[in-house]
């Protein structure tokens, strides 16, 4: 038996997977600007003493790459949903 969702019987699908995809886009845009801006900040602070900047500076820097990991586990999530469906 041959399971598989039928992307095609809604209306708009196609449009709805260009909106997605171009959020996706924009989340790891945000986040790898946020981790480099973050990096920069703890990279600058810490040395100067200045031990509140470099917190929320490690703190972006890891909140940046938890959001970039999510985002890219949601897809492969997903995927692997679909293709667990598939051998039901």
């Amino acid at each position: 038996m041959d399971v598989f969702p039928d992307f095609d019987g809604l209306g708009g699908i196609g449009e709805l997977r260009e909106v997605i995809g171009a959020l996706l886009m924009i989340v790891l845009i945000v986040a790898v600007l946020m981790v480099i801006v973050s990096a920069i900040c703890w990279a600058l602070a810490a040395p100067h003493g200045n031990h509140a900047l470099a917190g929320k500076g490690r703190v972006g820097v890891l909140v940046g790459v938890g959001a970039a990991t999510l985002a890219g586990a949601g897809v492969a999530w997903v995927n692997w949903l679909i293709s667990l469906g598939q051998q039901l």
